[in-house]
């Protein structure tokens, strides 16, 4: 019996209208264009702005092309999940209120939070689910509103992130083709450097919370991004080292968008050329797991089938990884 591997067949994606260039987080804190683009990369982010509408706005949208590109009858999606960590509720799951937008009736959802290695940590899972031979149709979504979770007076973290998503259809295939391999690690040392203080069961939201500004992001940045290099770089490696990947049969290197820095850090101890790297931060941010969908999205007119795809992530937790991937078909879908 030939064994079966979950593929990916479509890309969808969402990023909100509304533009934050930095000349306008400028006006916010003290810092300049010339600093954020020469520390960070970023030149602009989106930000969804409209109240009343949350993460599950933005995983609609992405769903609901990807949907449309795929031409998939919605009855036939078996399982959705929703990577955030900015989900609309403690509770309801996000993924829950996506189904009933988009009117999946026999679909199981649930979301999956691993913060910016979030998307990379729904994939494999997704895939299994797929290579199980029981799901022959999963959805998976990385999104967030991360303007949610951010201080605009704290200068540290305001300049990083956006929000937006990007989603991709599982599907079971027989060929040589899909979700090849996956090398994933979570080290809770990182608690420290990188979490947001308030909100959770040990310190539940209080006047005092709210007061002192607990609920925003708060990020040591010189130890997350040393931890980030480090062990991205090392996930990469192991992942192609265990599939016997020579360096030229790489043909594109999708790293996590956090900051240029370091991607263009992680790439060089790699050994990958710039052309064979996927970054649009600039952009759009770091929109934590929805970086890597996002990029799928902008780039996928770029892929042939075959082409060997590394995927690369680092966040809170810490969180890490990397999966190769084998595409699945050629150019875009429209």
């Amino acid at each position: 019996m030939e064994s079966i591997n979950a593929v990916i067949t479509g890309v969808g994606g969402y990023v909100p209208d509304y533009i934050l260039t930095n000349d306008e987080i400028s006006k916010m804190v003290d810092t300049t264009d010339e600093w954020i683009m020469g520390r960070i990369g970023i030149k602009e982010r989106r930000i969804l702005k409209e109240e009343g509408l949350g993460t599950s706005y933005i995983a609609r949208k992405a769903a609901k092309q990807l949907i449309q590109r795929t031409k998939t009858n919605p009855d036939d999606i078996d399982l959705v999940i929703v990577a955030t960590t900015t989900p609309d509720y403690r509770f309801p799951s996000t993924a829950s209120i996506v189904c009933e937008r988009l009117g999946l009736k026999n679909a199981f959802a649930f979301d999956m939070q691993a913060v910016c290695s979030g998307f990379l940590y729904a994939l494999e899972t997704g895939a299994n689910f797929i290579r199980s031979g029981n799901y022959k149709k999963v959805i998976v979504i990385g999104a967030e509103k991360m303007s949610s979770i951010i201080d605009y007076t704290d200068r540290a973290t305001c300049p990083i992130f956006g929000d937006g998503g990007g989603a991709v259809m599982l599907e079971a295939t027989t060929e040589n083709v899909g979700i090849m391999d996956a090398v994933l690690r979570t080290d809770g040392k990182g608690l420290p450097f990188l979490h947001i203080k308030a909100g959770g069961s040990v310190c539940p939201p209080s006047y005092y919370t709210l007061d002192n500004k607990m609920h925003y992001i708060y990020q040591e940045g010189r130890t997350v991004f040393k931890y980030a290099v480090a062990n991205m770089s090392d996930a990469c490696e192991a992942l192609i080292e265990r599939n016997h990947l020579s360096k030229e049969k790489i043909d594109w290197v999708i790293p996590h968008q956090a900051n240029q820095r370091i991607i263009a850090a992680v790439t060089q101890r790699l050994g990958i050329p710039p052309e064979k790297v996927m970054v649009n931060i600039e952009r759009y941010g770091n929109t934590s797991a929805g970086t890597l969908p996002l990029c799928l999205w902008d780039f996928e007119n770029k892929f042939k089938k075959g082409d060997n795809l590394i995927f690369t992530a680092f966040g809170a937790g810490f969180a890490w990884g990397a999966i190769y991937v084998k595409w699945g078909y050629n150019g875009n879908k429209e």
